[in-house]
């Protein structure tokens, strides 16, 4: 069973971390020389559609997380520091991410929605900078948990 909760933990962990570095170091360049309309509608495009999976992602590792430290590990008094700082840098992240999706995610698609192009631009900058804050911890958290274990 720990097995199970250990490969859908990593999926998701892959899936949001993963989409975090291709949004930002492939896709963000890409999308540099585009017209600020054409580049702001892709965006709300692109974000539309892998926000659902973040969601997913992090309902995924919260069920996983919880359950392999309850069921599989024996409770919190048993599991490692690596893995207490595991679960606290992804609860920081999952907080990040919902004041993005709930705040400037929001702002931007309504910008966008009317066609307010540096009201849009603005948003846009702001999701930058938190998706950049949490793809930095994320990788932190990837490390932490990959190789927490053979540092005590």
């Amino acid at each position: 069973m720990l097995m199970i909760g250990v490969a859908f933990h990593i999926v998701a962990a892959v899936i949001w971390v993963g989409g975090m570095f291709f949004a930002l170091m492939v896709l963000r360049p890409s999308t540099g020389p585009l017209d600020p309309p054409t580049r702001l509608a892709l965006w709300q495009r692109v974000f539309a559609r892998f926000f659902p999976w973040v969601w997913g992602a992090v309902a995924v590792l919260l069920v996983s997380g919880f359950a392999m430290v309850i069921w599989g590990f024996g409770g919190f008094a048993k599991i490692g520091t690596y893995v207490h700082l595991m679960m606290g840098l992804g609860i920081v992240m999952m907080l990040i991410y919902a004041h993005l999706y709930f705040a400037p995610w929001r702002r931007f698609r309504r910008a966008v929605a009317a066609g307010e192009w540096p009201i849009a631009a603005k948003y846009i900058d702001q999701i930058r900078l938190l998706v950049t804050i949490n793809l930095v911890l994320g990788l932190i958290t990837v490390v932490v948990g990959a190789a927490g274990r053979y540092y005590g």
